[in-house]
């Protein structure tokens, strides 16, 4: 998921990890996170995907389900080894890896994915020019990351100050910082408007209004880039 010194950070989180997204709230944010990175990505038959910093899968199992072929890295290798379990049976193939030294050739894939990893990686520039570098031409790059402009990120900063280890390591970017780290102009929009205490009729009518009136300022900051 990140640097090398970060390598065992993530190694008891793939229980609570995937805990989380079985909660009520949990299961709304991971919708709308991946109703946006679907669209960006728009994974299906036939395509080759790196998901890098893949985790436990949440989302890789989305790529696979719609027929897509999916190589998933992460850093760590509790959550590699969580993410291969649940894809037992799937196209899929696990790499213990770091996304700022993909093991890929140039060129070598069609789509490339990073759903947030980045915000624990200082060096956005080097992760983000990885991705484009084995990203064939004409390919989709998409990243997706925690927004410093969003309602969660108030909170989380104040967690990192009561010690929560992880996100005493997180680097929030806005809109416009993570448009800066990609070498052409792309598609930049936000999701997860809502606030984590909101109950879920609210958190839904807050989430439709945010995406209806393209707020800037969601929780979950995606960016696609097509590979020049």
């Amino acid at each position: 998921m990140a640097d090398p010194d970060k390598s065992q950070l993530f190694d008891d989180w793939p229980e609570k990890y995937d805990r989380w997204f079985t909660t009520p709230i949990g299961s709304l944010v991971k919708r709308v996170e991946w109703e946006l990175v679907s669209e960006f990505l728009r994974p299906g038959p036939g395509d080759f995907i790196l998901d890098a910093g893949c985790g436990t899968g949440v989302f890789t199992l989305d790529m696979l389900s719609l027929g897509a072929k999916v190589v998933g890295l992460d850093l760590s290798f509790p959550m590699v080894k969580r993410s291969a379990k649940k894809a037992l049976v799937l196209p899929f193939q696990p790499v213990l890896g770091n996304i700022l030294r993909l093991p890929f050739p140039e060129n070598s894939i069609g789509k490339t994915v990073s759903i947030t990893a980045l915000e624990f990686i200082p060096d956005g520039d080097k992760a983000v020019r990885e991705l484009f570098r084995v990203t064939r031409r004409g390919g989709l790059v998409v990243v997706a990351t925690l927004n410093s402009l969003g309602p969660w990120a108030a909170r989380r900063r104040d967690e990192a100050k009561r010690g929560h280890s992880l996100f005493q390591k997180v680097v929030f970017r806005s809109p416009e910082e993570l448009a800066a780290l990609a070498p052409v102009k792309g598609e930049i929009r936000t999701a997860v408007h809502f606030a984590k205490d909101a109950g879920l009729d609210l958190a839904a009518r807050v989430e439709e209004e945010g995406w209806r009136k393209g707020l800037n300022t969601g929780a979950f900051l995606a960016a696609c880039w097509i590979k020049p």
